[in-house]
């Protein structure tokens, strides 16, 4: 087959204003386009901590999509998630990037790339393909509310979040699944009074931290609570808005995060959870690949629930709207999509939903073609909240620019540590969005 060339791009609006300086040089690197020579490998560009997507991608080159990996052979190469929008960066430049690569680690950067013509008319190229039905619409619409209205990365991932939650430790204190935010303090009261630490998050990774903030916000101010920040009209410094920030940092002067929540990393908070060394653990639906794990859960499958952020009294939010994203979202180049690329695509929309479920627990915005039986049962529970999910909201920093991105993060154990108040921390937040 001939290869295909990259088509005239459509003129895309971006929730972002790309203000720091590495997006301004991106923006200059990349203004000229420029044809490539044919890709001789499926050459993919992952996230060392992301085992997932690369382990499935080599099942299927293995398995189902070995037709399109005998003629494109896969080949993974991985860096540190910190350094991956560097990376990006330097091989834009380059005119370098690889055919597959994980998307930058905020959505401005990859609508940058796009905007410059470096990722592929991703709707264009699966409807061509016939394969945009093997997207869930749930994950779709997620994207498209990420990345200003557009279908830029592909669902690796489709993720809910809430509260796991230790069903053993709650029946032996005699807890019930807290359904308002009042209940939730006053259950952590009462495992913290018992010996038994109330949360377990990683304060060094921050954004365990901020997604309660965030999750406070839709529910006490309602699903477009954070919008309205990006739209200009309301401010994180508004009083409604650091009320949030002050109960989540409420929850660190209790000691209910225990002690040194600022160096915990997000392997340790999880591994502290799966040993029953905390109740609760606020995360995404990405954690089943761990909880489905015989070596890493030690309280044992069976023993952990799931539960949507609780309601707040008065609030405009509702307890179904459920955080949610597409982990880190993984594009494809536009220069290098041709023909043996669009059957590695087409296959992996077709058979990478069950692989993932099947071989890792995980949940992906690919449609399951095959029968899959759960590993247990709070795989089902979430499986069964995702497909019945009306309206998903974002998370804390999902609007944000790079930089107040990594301010909020670089600041949350700060908060719950006591040694920034709500007011400075808000303030700091505010004052970085203002600075994009």
């Amino acid at each position: 087959m001939s290869r295909r060339m990259p088509r005239p791009r459509r003129a895309r609006l971006s929730l972002f204003t790309a203000g720091t300086a590495s997006l301004a040089l991106l923006a200059t690197a990349c203004g000229g386009g420029g044809s490539s020579a044919a890709p001789e490998e499926f050459s993919y560009l992952s996230v060392t901590e992301n085992t997932t997507v690369k382990t499935a991608l080599t099942a299927l080159s293995k398995g189902e999509c070995k037709p399109a990996n005998d003629a494109l052979p896969l080949k993974v190469e991985t860096v540190p998630q910190a350094s991956l929008d560097q990376k990006l960066q330097l091989l834009a430049g380059q005119n370098a990037l690889p055919v597959q690569f994980a998307a930058g680690n905020a959505p401005a950067l990859t609508q940058q790339l796009a905007k410059s013509g470096k990722v592929a008319d991703l709707e264009k190229e699966l409807e061509e393909l016939g394969v945009l039905d093997q997207l869930e619409p749930a994950a779709v619409s997620t994207i498209e509310a990420l990345y200003g209205g557009e279908l830029q990365v592909l669902p690796y991932e489709y993720n809910i979040e809430g509260i796991f939650y230790n069903k053993q430790l709650f029946e032996e204190n005699g807890l019930s699944v807290p359904g308002t935010w009042d209940e939730l303090v006053s259950a952590a009261a009462k495992l913290e009074s018992k010996g038994v630490r109330p949360f377990s998050a990683s304060g060094q990774q921050g954004w365990p931290l901020t997604r309660l903030i965030s999750g406070y916000l839709y529910r006490s101010l309602g699903p477009d609570a954070l919008q309205k920040v990006a739209d200009g009209k309301a401010k994180l410094t508004d009083p409604e808005y650091v009320k949030a920030a002050e109960e989540v940092a409420e929850l660190g002067r209790k000691g209910y995060f225990g002690k040194g929540v600022g160096s915990i990393d997000y392997d340790t908070a999880m591994n502290e959870f799966l040993t029953g060394k905390a109740a609760m653990f606020y995360m995404g639906s990405w954690a089943l690949a761990n909880i489905s794990d015989e070596k890493q859960n030690k309280v044992g499958a069976e023993n952990v629930g799931f539960m949507p952020f609780p309601a707040v009294a008065g609030g405009k939010g509702s307890v179904d709207q459920y955080p949610s994203n597409v982990g880190l979202g993984i594009t494809l180049g536009a220069e290098s999509f041709d023909d043996k690329t669009g059957d590695w695509v087409s296959c992996i929309a077709k058979n990478y939903g069950s692989t993932a479920l099947k071989d890792h627990g995980s949940i992906s915005g690919f449609k399951v073609n095959t029968e899959v039986e759960d590993a247990n049962e709070v795989t089902t529970q979430v499986r069964d909240t995702i497909s019945s999910s009306q309206r998903n909201v974002l998370w804390f920093e999902a609007l944000f620019s790079t930089k107040a991105t990594t301010v909020s993060q670089t600041n949350a154990a700060s908060l719950v540590a006591g040694s920034m108040s709500p007011e400075q921390f808000m303030q700091t937040v505010q004052d970085a969005l203002a600075a994009q």
